[in-house]
């Protein structure tokens, strides 16, 4: 094991279900505790976690989330991804965990970066009066490549 610490991180947020949404956010918030630099790229549907009219509608994929141990048809019906939504939601509120707008917030205020992917922008017709004010900016590929230049990647 390495004594090497990590000064920075960069986390890639692509998927816009609330499972991918939190590991991100929470990596993030730990990093920047533990005094790292942080930044946090929303791409493809991570978009909603961002997104003003989205962000606090962001739900738990029940199809196909092996992790629920829930049959495939049980999380396909009408419904069933807002019922097991309210019922994390309540779980994480016993925990103090905040609500999605609240902890991106709360990450921004401590000084991460929080940048939206130029391609993903252009490919859903969006601009940047869609996102929050704590979005630093709309930037390609290669600008986040030289934002997370010497630190570790982490996609969620």
């Amino acid at each position: 094991m390495s004594d090497a610490r990590i000064e920075k991180i960069s986390i890639i947020i692509s998927k816009g279900s609330l499972e991918s949404v939190y590991p991100g956010l929470i990596m993030a918030n730990g990093a920047r505790e533990e005094g790292m630099e942080a930044n946090l790229f929303f791409t493809f549907f991570g978009l909603d976690a961002i997104h003003k009219a989205r962000n606090e509608h962001i739900k738990l994929a029940t199809v196909g989330n092996p992790g629920l141990h829930l049959a495939t048809m049980l999380g396909g019906l009408p419904g069933m991804s807002s019922v097991m939504t309210h019922l994390l939601d309540q779980k994480m509120a016993r925990l103090d965990i905040p609500s999605i707008p609240e902890f991106v917030e709360m990450i921004a205020d401590s000084d991460a970066g929080l940048f939206a992917c130029k391609a993903s922008v252009d490919l859903f017709g969006l601009d940047r009066d869609d996102f929050i004010p704590q979005v630093n900016g709309i930037i390609t590929v290669g600008e986040f490549y030289g934002l997370a230049a010497g630190g570790q990647i982490i996609f969620t």
